[in-house]
C-alpha cells in the first residue's frame, strides 16, 4: 500500500537505536492485544463461520489479516493524532464538544455489550464444566455469575497496568493450549466442512453468505477497547516515533492472532459437521465447551473448558478497560464532579450490576454479537478513523492509501449486514 506518511524505514533512520529495540513492554502490549481479541468471539467463530460453508469461510480467512491490521492501525493513529489523551478526549479535540459527547456514548455502547457477552459466556462455561466434567450440581446461576464477576473485578481494581500484565501472562498458556488442541483434533478430522466444498455456491449466494458473516469475523478479531490505552502508552513512551513503533507491535500481534485463530477454526470445522455446529449454537456454548462434551478423551473434556474460561476471562479484563474509559468519559461530559477514586468505584459498581443481571438472564450470545456488537464497532473501528483522515489536518498525511478504501468498504459491509439482519 502506498502511504503518503513517512515510511517506517525513514523513521527508523531518524532514531535508529530507539526504533530498532524491542522492549519487554512491547511484548506485554503485543500479548495484551492478542488477549483482548481472543475470547468469546473467537470461541464462537467456528460455529457461525462454519455454518456458512467452506467457500465463505475460505474468503473470510483470506480477509482476516488485512481487515484486522489496517482497521486497528487506523484507530491507533487516530488516538495518536491527539495531544496525548484517550480516545474520548481526542474525539472532542478533533470534532468538538457535541461530536465528542456523541462518539463517547457510542464508544461505550460498542464495548459494554461485549462485557455482557463475556459475562454470559463465562457463566455458561463454568456451569457446563461443573455439570459435565466435574459431575457436580452448579450453584444457582445468579450466585455463580456474581462470584465470577467479583473475582474479575478484584483484578481490575489493581489498576490498568496490573490488568494488562495479568492478561499477557494468561496468554502464554492459552496460545500453547489452543495450538495443542488444534493439533489434537487432526486425527478426529472427518472432513466436516469439506462436504460443503463439492459445489461452489452461485455468485450471489456466496457474496450474501460472506456479507452476513463479516460482522462475526469483525467481532472475533476486535480488540479496539484496549487500543486507546495502548496508543496513549505508546505516545507517552515514544513521542513522535509512536506511530512506527505501535505499527510494529500491531503487526506482530495480528500475525500471531490470525495464524492461531485460523488454525484452530479450520481444525474445529474439519472435525464437526454442520449439524453438530448447529447443535452447539442451539446450546449457547462455545466451541471448546461443545468439543469437551463431544469428544471421548477425558483429558480434553477437562482441559477444553479451562481454556475457554481463561480466554473469556482475559478478554473480559481487556474490554473492561475500554468500557470503563467510555463510561468515565460520559460521566465527565455530563458535568458530574467526582474524584478519580469515587468515579472508579461508581463505574465498577454500575458495570458489575448490569453484567450480573444479563449473565443471570442468559440471552443468546451469538444473537448479542450480531445485534449489539457489530454496528457500533463497524462505525468506530472502521469508519471513524477513515473519516478523520479526510477531515483532521493531523491525519491527512495518511490519505491516498488503498488500505483506507479497503477499511471503509469492510466497515460499510459490516454495518449494512447487521442492519439487514435486524430488519429481516
Amino acid at each position: 500500500m502506498n502511504e503518503q506518511a513517512p515510511s517506517v524505514e525513514q523513521q527508523y533512520q531518524s532514531t535508529p537505536t530507539a526504533l530498532a529495540t524491542w522492549s519487554r513492554e512491547d511484548t506485554t502490549w503485543m500479548l495484551g492485544l492478542f488477549g483482548t481479541a481472543i475470547g468469546a468471539g473467537t470461541l464462537f467463530l467456528p460455529i457461525n463461520a462454519g455454518l456458512g460453508g467452506f467457500w465463505p469461510l475460505l474468503i473470510l480467512a483470506v480477509l482476516a489479516l488485512p481487515m484486522t491490521y489496517f482497521a486497528h492501525r487506523g484507530l491507533t493513529r487516530f488516538v495518536l493524532s491527539g495531544k496525548g489523551g484517550d480516545i474520548t478526549e481526542v474525539v472532542e479535540e478533533h470534532f468538538g464538544l457535541t461530536a465528542g459527547a456523541v462518539i463517547t456514548v457510542l464508544y461505550f455502547c460498542a464495548i459494554f455489550p461485549i462485557l455482557l457477552i463475556y459475562s454470559v459466556a463465562l457463566t455458561n462455561t463454568v456451569t457446563s464444566f461443573m455439570e459435565h466434567q466435574l459431575h457436580l450440581q452448579a450453584p444457582p446461576r445468579q450466585w455463580l455469575s456474581l462470584g465470577l464477576l467479583l473475582g474479575l473485578m478484584a483484578i481490575v481494581r489493581c489498576g490498568e497496568a496490573a490488568t494488562v500484565k495479568v492478561m499477557s501472562l494468561l496468554v502464554y498458556p492459552f496460545i500453547v493450549a489452543l495450538a495443542l488442541l488444534g493439533l489434537y483434533l487432526i486425527p478426529h478430522w472427518t472432513g466436516g466442512i469439506l462436504q460443503t466444498a463439492r459445489e461452489l455456491p452461485a455468485g450471489s449466494a456466496l457474496l450474501h453468505t460472506v456479507w452476513l458473516a463479516i460482522p462475526v469475523m469483525v467481532f472475533s478479531f476486535n480488540h479496539s477497547p484496549i487500543i486507546s490505552a495502548f496508543a496513549v502508552d505508546q505516545k507517552r513512551r515514544h513521542g513522535d516515533n509512536a506511530d512506527a513503533l505501535s505499527g510494529k507491535v500491531l503487526i506482530r500481534a495480528h500475525l500471531l492472532m490470525v495464524a492461531m485463530v485460523l488454525f484452530f477454526v479450520f481444525s474445529c470445522v474439519l472435525t464437526l459437521d454442520t449439524a453438530q455446529l448447529a447443535e452447539a449454537k442451539a446450546q449457547n456454548l462455545s466451541i471448546l465447551s461443545y468439543l469437551a462434551n463431544h469428544l471421548g478423551n477425558p483429558i480434553i473434556a477437562f482441559v477444553a473448558p479451562v481454556i475457554a474460561f481463561v480466554a473469556i476471562a482475559k478478554s473480559f479484563l481487556g474490554h473492561y478497560i475500554g468500557a470503563s474509559e467510555g463510561l468515565k468519559g460520559i460521566i465527565n461530559k455530563a458535568g458530574a464532579r467526582r474524584t478519580s477514586k469515587t468515579l472508579d468505584r461508581l463505574v465498577a459498581v454500575v458495570m458489575l450490576i448490569v453484567c450480573w443481571i444479563v449473565a443471570t438472564a442468559n440471552p443468546s450470545i451469538l444473537g448479542m454479537i450480531e445485534s449489539l456488537g457489530g454496528p457500533i464497532i463497524a462505525v468506530l473501528l472502521f469508519l471513524m478513523p477513515m473519516y478523520a483522515i479526510r477531515r483532521v489536518p493531523a491525519m491527512r498525511k495518511y490519505s491516498g492509501a488503498m488500505s483506507n478504501v479497503f477499511v471503509t468498504l469492510v466497515g460499510l459491509v459490516a454495518l449494512t449486514s447487521v442492519v439487514y439482519g435486524l430488519l429481516g
